[in-house]
């Protein structure tokens, strides 16, 4: 049976390759944040992902996952005047206006589950796949991009050998796919969010 258990697995399996590949060019460590700062676009499945991280994280550690809520609520509150898309779902705009303003939103901010403390993400085993994979190369259509603290040194032909090959049977998709048709699918269960929606949308109601 398809899941999001079943897709992380197969994308941690490909991380620990491209791992392996990539040996001391690959830099990442425990409270290096600098991708943790910036918004950028999650689906769906990433929003189920990280409510749920956030409930567990309630249970185990509440007061914890009480300054997440509140660090989201903050980020919300003082970035809505000017969010390219409404701020009252959280959804982002499609149109190209909005798509631009977004090239340009709060790229120095936060993500509001990272520890301002200790560096590191409060939801980390929740994180959202665009977390997961940052760092090694992964192939666009701008070709294949790497964290730039990453790699240094290293020629555009070793960098490809450690490509990450993600997902090759689009199972992300696929579960995208049927979370939407279990669904009463809508135009805002479909659309993209940020981190810090997601966190106050699955925040718990009185």
């Amino acid at each position: 049976m398809l899941s999001d258990g079943t897709l992380l697995q197969i994308v941690d399996r490909a991380l620990a390759d491209t791992a392996l590949k990539s040996g001391a060019w690959l830099v990442c460590k425990v409270g290096c944040s600098q991708c943790c700062h910036g918004a950028f676009p999650i689906n769906q499945l990433d929003v189920k992902r990280l409510r749920a991280g956030l409930e567990e994280l309630r249970r185990e550690d509440p007061e914890r996952a009480k300054r997440v809520e509140g660090r989201a609520a903050e980020y919300v509150r003082e970035t809505s005047v000017h969010f390219p898309g409404d701020p009252e779902t959280g959804m982002l705009g499609s149109d190209t206006g909005s798509q631009d303003a977004f090239e340009a939103f709060e790229n120095e901010r936060a993500c509001p589950v990272l520890d301002p403390e200790t560096q590191t993400c409060d939801l980390y085993t929740a994180r959202p796949m665009t977390c997961r994979v940052f760092g090694p190369p992964v192939r666009s259509a701008e070709g294949l991009g790497v964290c730039e603290l990453c790699y240094q040194g290293a020629t555009a032909k070793e960098i490809a050998a450690c490509e990450l090959i993600l997902d090759p049977d689009d199972l992300e998709e696929r579960l995208l796919s049927e979370l939407n048709a279990s669904t009463v699918c809508n135009e805002e269960q479909a659309a993209h969010t940020i981190v810090a929606y997601a966190v106050v949308r699955g925040r718990r109601r009185p």
